[in-house]
């Protein structure tokens, strides 16, 4: 049920210049999502009456990532005045006229906290009584983030920011995760009264706790059990940190659905991705974005699906593959690339170092090695012989290509589309298909082969194939006298 009592704002309007980027930090992908994406998805477990997103740096760029049209979300957009202790005052009249709830703030950059641990944050809090409750972590390296500085009974006094710190409050392993419930009406009270004394010249959110505790109110402080979950995102080392963290998560999840994931440190599976149980995934191999993989099949090693459907019992390996469908108990690669537009019928062997793009495949079918199939759809139970291209290309438009079912086609074809192979046609070793060939019939090319004898002495004399060409002739010659 809807939490009409809680709304939950997320700040995502700085800049992040330490990641050094074009793109807008809480942008950055991990697990196949941007950051900030991973922070809505938990907000929204939430099940909060109210989300509110912070926008302010690329503010279109970001709002297009995140909007999904959900009647709970509402983009706030925050004016010149910087710092999150602005962000929030800005979102905090967004709300409902009179809203006396929880406030929850999470940050965009924050990406590894889940529903369950806020949600025991939560009841923290109300049981509390207190007006804000933060949540905490300790770490052996708090370099970069605010500390959380207790009084002498160990209640929660202030936090100061890395910038502002002396070096003993700098010396406290006790981090602020930047996470924090408030009750509305006491943070409406004292957020007015944020200034910018800081070293950054900014109206900093954490500022409010010491304000609530000048005004008498209590302040608690939830410590994460575990210190990761508090990870945040502001540089590529960090980013590099939580996205593996987030990996460890998935696949070990996977492995108690019943997939076996034989090298966990070499396998990195996107949120997005969905599994059945009994898949097996080899090492060295990654599977990203929309990728739905059968039960039964095998993946890798070595192998990379983007947006891929893999049917039942099938092994792919050593294989790059993106928007591509592969059906039930076929066999791909190894060193095969499929490119978008790839459908492969059940049961089809796709062989060594061949290449599709835009091609059907008939079931049964075997495409086995060093094969081009460009804008191309092959028949049930035929036959591509190895080392084939469609020349699909003639410069300004590509062209299709269609071999039929049961054709059989020899080695080292080239079909310069467009161009039909008939039902049950062949096709000769070497052939250039320039035009249709009707069902049941052989294509050859017309020219016999030619060989002049003695060419090698007379154009290449004194080479050491001459000399080899000189002795196999003086032998021959021995033998018939």
């Amino acid at each position: 049920m809807t939490d009409t009592q809680l709304a939950i704002i997320i700040l995502a309007a700085g800049q992040g210049t330490r990641m050094k980027s074009a793109l807008p930090k809480v942008l950055h992908p991990i697990a196949g999502r941007p950051l900030v994406s991973h922070v809505l998805s938990t907000a929204r477990d939430l099940e909060a009456g109210y989300i509110r997103v912070v926008l302010r740096h690329e503010r279109d760029r970001v709002a297009e990532a995140i909007d999904d049209g959900g009647p709970d979300l509402e983009i706030v957009d925050q004016d010149d005045i910087p710092g999150t202790g602005r962000a929030v005052e800005v979102a905090l009249q967004q709300l409902p006229v009179g809203f006396g709830g929880d406030v929850l703030v999470l940050s965009g950059d924050v990406p590894l906290l889940r529903a369950g641990e806020l949600a025991e944050l939560l009841q923290t809090h109300r049981t509390s009584g207190a007006a804000a409750t933060l949540l905490s972590a300790r770490m052996t390296d708090p370099t970069g983030y605010g500390r959380v500085v207790r009084g002498g009974d160990g209640s929660v006094e202030r936090i100061v920011e890395q910038q502002d710190a002396t070096p003993d409050e700098a010396a406290i392993d006790e981090i602020n995760a930047g996470v924090y419930v408030f009750r509305a009406t006491q943070l409406r009270a004292q957020i007015g009264g944020l200034d910018t004394a800081n070293a950054q010249g900014e109206r900093y959110l954490t500022d409010v706790i010491a304000l609530l505790r000048r005004a008498g109110e209590a302040v608690a402080a939830a410590t994460a059990p575990d210190p990761r979950v508090a990870l945040g995102v502001n540089d590529r080392v960090q980013l590099a940190e939580a996205a593996g963290i987030l990996n460890e998560r998935i696949v070990r999840r996977w492995q108690r659905e019943g997939v076996t994931v034989t090298d966990p440190a070499t396998t990195w599976i996107d949120e997005t991705v969905t599994l059945a149980p009994d898949v097996t995934i080899l090492p060295n191999t990654q599977l990203l974005r929309a990728t739905a993989v059968a039960t039964g099949a095998t993946i890798g090693p070595d192998t990379t699906l983007t947006d891929c459907e893999v049917g039942e019992d099938a092994v792919v390996r050593r294989t790059e593959a993106n928007l591509a469908v592969i059906g039930a108990r076929v066999a791909v690669g190894p060193f095969a690339h499929l490119r978008p537009g790839t459908v492969l019928a059940a049961d089809v062997k796709l062989g060594a170092f061949v290449e599709t793009k835009n091609a059907q495949v008939g079931e049964g079918t075997k495409v086995p090695h060093f094969i081009y199939l460009g804008d191309a759809e092959v028949g049930v139970g035929a036959n591509i012989g190895a080392g084939t291209i469609t020349a699909n290309y003639d410069g300004v438009n590509k062209h299709r290509t269609v071999v039929g079912d049961y054709a059989k086609t020899g080695a080292h074809n080239v079909f310069v589309a467009p161009v039909r192979i008939g039902d049950g046609a062949y096709t000769g070793a070497g052939t250039v298909v320039r035009k249709d060939v009707p069902p049941g019939a052989l294509a050859l090319l017309a020219a016999p082969q030619r060989n002049i004898e003695g060419w090698v002495g007379r154009s290449r004399p004194g080479t050491a194939a001459a000399e080899a060409a000189e002795r196999a002739n003086e032998g021959g010659q021995e033998e018939e006298d």
